[in-house]
């Protein structure tokens, strides 16, 4: 297994530890749930009642006589005298109502009673009236009137004791482990004034939160941990009353203490939460449900009424805003308390009740491990935008099942934990990735950087230059450089030390190329080679591929100078610079390819590398080069040379120096008797005058570029090179004579 795979398993092992690690995480987070994660679940868990509300169902024997305006202006302020309270409880029974609960407090005696009255001190001798008027009591009035009807009272839980406990009517059959030790608290209930509290039917809390609670009403309690054990609420007490029932039965967990699971009264069963609360299914509040309470006291006639009335639970309640009993509800509704009670009965008799149980909880937290794995597996092979688009599809899926699970089942899957928690576990490994990737591309670029001039590099990141496979067209210069004494270096070094001094080397010219501009193509043994214009355009791409090349001379002068190279030969390269057109890519297959370029120029390029041998020069380029070099390099004619699969000789030039050199007096003095030579030559002078000319070409050369006296030396036995006018076969002839004579 090469480094890289070991370096990117392991790397995609520690992606997924990381995402392993916020996964559980989140599974804390959840177990914990705090306060934003609640209320964000809460108000998803109103978004899902307001997109889909339950309807109304007018045929429901649930009415609620609404104490109104119009009844406060027709029949006084309230608390009304205990006295209009029993008429309308007496109206209510002659009407046939089932059950008739008030949501509203009797805890102080009447203010109105005549033996009230009677006996403040303030009146005494104002009025004056019989023995027995004395002993009339509105309460007692009241008491009488609703012990003839199933009447139920309701008490309101409170913090300070005032009067004796409450003791509820109904009884309480527990099943299980204690359920009602995990009930909500009530220290006190408020009391009822007496006698109505004996002769009552039925006693309930009117509380739809516990004590303090304020905002919207989502869960209502069914029974209370009273002081004197539990007591119902007033919407289940009143069912209970109205069923005939005398027993209300509390079902709880069989292996641990304190956990509600449901309560039934009447074959009605209601799943609970675990501290006995019931979630509300709202409906949107409508008239069709309320009569108003002056209708009722009038005593109408009107047949609807008595139909609306006969066989219904009647819940009186109060809307007037002055008797600050209004409640928001999840539909975002603002109703009387009396509403929500009524609507706790309606989903009762329907039995179309929200529920939410620890199960659900739990796969709400296997959906967001899931929608975590699915997240973590697919960014750490295909990345983020593959990841984000997985992750979204199994969004849709969650969010899908919720909604069909409420729709279908009323049952509360909450989505925004598994949501939230899946796109904050993204972007979080998301930002991981992102510097996972921005190291391994700093390493990339490190890397690249041998191969490329990093301006190259700043260039194509600034302008996204893609990598495909495949190439293009285009004009290229190519250098081809080779180390002359190899194979005498490598004779009297081990391998070790071999590749030592060839890594130096190569990082010594290497450099050069990278400083003009160059891409470093590949290292070939003891050769490099390296072209210019691609992957970003160069636009003196030929005079920087020189410019390297001188640079690479002098570089190679400092390296022979150095330690490394200490009781060694000195190197010497041999350079070859061609410009034309290649095809410039990544070549190869889909899977592994290289960035190259495959033409002509390539190989005119190896053969100008390998002419340096004949030419007896470090540096040989083309006539491309030449041309575009002509006010920028200082290049000297070597004639016309074979080279490899090319028909006909190619003339080539040996670089000098760079436009310093060019514009040097020596070097312009040099050219000019550099072209009397190869005039003489062309023109077949003598050979001792060739011979002269050479001789103060050299003298000339010394001081300019001390190679270039191998070169005019070579160059006596090359002079067939410089005669265009021979014939090819001739030519050929003419060149092997004069080498073996130089032999």
């Amino acid at each position: 297994m090469s480094e890289k795979t070991r370096k990117t398993k392991s790397g995609r092992w520690a992606f997924r530890l990381v995402g392993l690690v916020l996964i559980l995480f989140g599974c804390f987070i959840r177990a914990v749930d705090p306060y934003p994660v609640r209320m964000t679940r809460l108000v998803y868990f109103d978004v899902l009642q307001r997109l889909s509300p339950r309807e109304f169902n007018p045929d429901l024997p649930i009415r609620v006589v609404d104490i109104d305006e119009d009844a406060l202006a027709n029949w006084g302020q309230w608390p009304w005298p205990r006295t209009l309270v029993a008429q309308m409880v007496k109206n209510l029974g002659d009407y046939g109502a089932a059950a008739i609960a008030f949501d509203m407090l009797f805890a102080e005696p009447d203010r109105y009673s005549p033996s009230r009255l009677l006996n403040d001190p303030s009146l005494k001798g104002i009025l004056t009236v019989e023995h027995h008027a004395q002993k009339l009591d509105n309460d007692v009035l009241l008491g009488m009137e609703i012990a003839y009807w199933p009447v139920v009272l309701g008490a309101a839980a409170r913090l300070s004791q005032e009067g004796k406990n409450i003791t509820p009517k109904a009884g309480i059959v527990e099943f299980g482990e204690n359920p009602a030790e995990g009930l909500i608290s009530v220290p006190h209930w408020t009391p009822i004034a007496p006698p109505l509290d004996r002769t009552a039917a039925g006693i309930g809390g009117v509380n739809v939160s516990p004590i303090g609670g304020t905002g919207i009403v989502r869960r209502v309690p069914v029974l209370w941990d009273g002081p004197d054990g539990p007591m119902p609420g007033l919407a289940i007490e009143s069912l209970r009353v109205a069923l005939g029932e005398t027993t209300i039965f509390a079902e709880g967990a069989s292996d641990q203490a304190g956990i509600m699971l449901a309560v039934e009264v009447g074959g009605y069963r209601m799943p609970t939460t675990e501290n006995g609360e019931l979630w509300l299914k709202y409906r949107r509040d409508t008239p069709d449900l309320y009569i108003s309470a002056n209708d009722v006291m009038a005593g109408s006639t009107d047949p609807s009424l008595r139909a609306e009335i006969e066989g219904s639970i009647i819940l009186v309640g109060t809307s007037a805003a002055g008797l600050f009993d209004i409640h928001q509800t999840a539909l975002g509704e603002s109703v009387p308390g009396v509403s929500i009670h009524a609507q706790m009965i309606e989903q009762v008799l329907t039995q179309e009740m929200l529920s939410r149980s620890d199960v659900t909880a739990a796969q709400e937290l296997l959906a967001f491990a899931l929608l975590g794995l699915v997240v973590i597996a697919v960014m750490s092979i295909f990345g983020a935008v593959a990841s984000f688009i997985a992750g979204g599809i199994a969004a849709a899926a969650v969010l899908t099942i919720s909604w069909l699970v409420f729709q279908n089942q009323s049952v509360l899957f909450d989505a925004t934990f598994p949501l939230i928690g899946g796109m904050v576990n993204f972007g979080l490994l998301a930002g991981y990735l992102f510097i996972s990737t921005e190291r391994e591309k700093r390493e990339i670029r490190k890397v690249f950087s041998h191969y490329v001039a990093p301006e190259i590099l700043n260039e194509m990141e600034s302008t996204g230059h893609q990598l495909q496979l495949g190439g293009e067209t285009q004009e290229i210069t190519v250098m081809f450089s080779d180390i002359r004494g190899f194979t005498s270096l490598s004779e009297t070094a081990s391998a070790s030390e071999l590749v030592s001094v060839l890594n130096a080397l190569f990082s010594k010219i290497g450099d050069q190329v990278l400083r003009e501009r160059g891409t470093i193509d590949k290292f070939i043994g003891d050769a490099i080679m390296a072209f210019w214009n691609a992957p970003i355009p160069v636009a003196d791409h030929p005079c920087r591929a020189a410019f390297a090349a001188l640079k690479m001379r002098s570089a190679l002068e400092e390296f022979n100078a150095s330690s490394i190279m200490r009781n060694r030969q000195p190197i010497a390269l041999a350079t070859g610079i061609a410009t034309g057109q290649a095809c410039v890519g990544n070549i190869g297959s889909e899977k592994r390819f290289n960035y190259t370029v495959i033409g002509d120029v390539v190989n005119v390029s190896a053969r100008l590398e390998q002419s340096c041998r004949a030419v007896d020069y470090d540096i040989v380029v083309s006539n491309g080069v030449s041309r575009a070099g002509q006010a920028d390099l200082a290049l000297l004619e070597a004639g016309r040379v074979d080279l490899k699969g090319k028909a006909n000789p190619e003339p080539v030039f040996v670089l000098v120096g760079d436009q310093s050199v060019l514009k040097a007096r020596a070097f312009q003095d040099l050219t000019s008797l550099h072209s009397e030579l190869i005039s003489a030559i062309k023109s077949r002078l003598p050979q001792g005058r060739i011979e002269e000319l050479c001789r103060r070409c050299e003298d000339l050369a010394e001081d300019i570029e001390p190679g270039l006296r191998r070169f005019y030396r070579a160059l006596l036995g090359r002079t067939a090179d410089f005669r265009s006018d021979m014939p090819s076969g001739q030519l050929m002839f003419t060149r092997y004579n004069q080498r073996v004579g130089a032999e």
